[in-house]
């Protein structure tokens, strides 16, 4: 077994942090980012990596640097959020749990962005950490099937498979990690999200439509009103790009049908419904498309 730190802060890290634990190694320290304001109101509230390792009984910090202080033998990052300083890199072996198949969408948003693109799998890797933008050596990777999954349900995937990839290349300590293969490949880079991207073109074709609307924060404007676009599915149906006819959109190639839907100050609510207490035969808001391409890295 290992003595590790851990650095990791959203939700998606939790996980493999609580099966690094069952698996029997010591934690001598957890690394997250600074409590912040994390709903309505102005209280702050610690981040659900740091929620969890205070319920597990494990030291935590939101300065990086305290991961020398531990003598620990290995570091394990998984979704921390910033860049460590080359100093620390340098410290001691780091291992980080990335959400793609590197080299393609190596940044912030892989699993998004495996989304956006119309990807057919994507998957997870456990790589050494370098300096760079996850440019590590691969010690082991998982594929998985991108298929129609929402983003919350592709991300549950990939960290089942990244806590088993984690285990298993701890399994024999540190000592036992295995060769890392360099990475092969056009390396692309997965931008975080803009606000603008999340917009509805619906003059895009009902594909790229419904893939946005998977990451789970789609939105239009009815008239006045910002309407939120939780889930819809393909039609044959036929309509002008913007027009609704009940729970039918059209776009730029067939219509969707709303399956469910947030109009704003409301709660979520099912289509059919909210397309019974519409008030307005007018089309949706028109804007222009927003390319969600991916960057080559230089």
């Amino acid at each position: 077994m290992a003595r590790l730190v851990y650095l990791g802060t959203p939700e998606l890290a939790v996980a493999p942090l609580n099966a690094l634990v069952a698996a029997g190694h010591d934690v001598a320290l957890v690394v997250s980012q600074p409590d912040a304001r994390r709903g309505r109101g102005s209280a702050t509230s610690p981040s659900p990596v740091k929620a969890a390792a205070l319920e597990l009984g494990i030291a935590v910090s939101d300065d990086p640097s305290d991961l020398l202080t531990v003598n620990a033998e290995a570091g394990v990052v998984v979704a921390y959020g910033r860049l460590l300083a080359p100093a620390l890199v340098h410290a001691m072996p780091l291992v980080n749990l990335h959400f793609s198949l590197l080299p393609r969408w190596r940044g912030a948003a892989p699993v998004e962005r495996a989304i956006l693109a119309g990807d057919r799998d994507t998957g997870v890797c456990v790589m050494a950490v370098e300096e760079g933008l996850d440019t590590g050596a691969v010690y082991a990777s998982a594929t998985v099937a991108v298929g129609e999954h929402t983003l919350t349900g592709l991300q549950e995937l990939l960290v089942t498979e990244g806590c088993r990839l984690l285990v298993d290349a701890f399994a024999n300590g540190v000592a036992g990690l295995p060769v890392p293969v360099p990475q092969a490949g056009v390396p692309t880079v997965a931008k975080k999200i803009r606000p603008e991207e999340l917009h509805l073109d619906w003059s895009a074709p009902a594909e790229e439509i419904r893939r946005v609307i998977r990451l789970g924060r789609a939105f239009t404007h009815d008239g006045t009103k910002r309407l939120r676009i939780l889930e819809a599915v393909a039609t044959d149906h036929v309509l002008a790009p913007g027009h609704v006819d009940g729970t039918l959109v059209g776009t730029g190639t067939t219509a969707i049908a709303l399956i469910r839907v947030q109009p704003e100050g409301k709660a979520p609510m099912d289509g059919p419904d909210w397309a019974r207490g519409r008030r307005t035969a007018e089309p949706f808001e028109m804007v222009r498309s927003v390319s969600a391409s991916p960057r080559l890295e230089a």
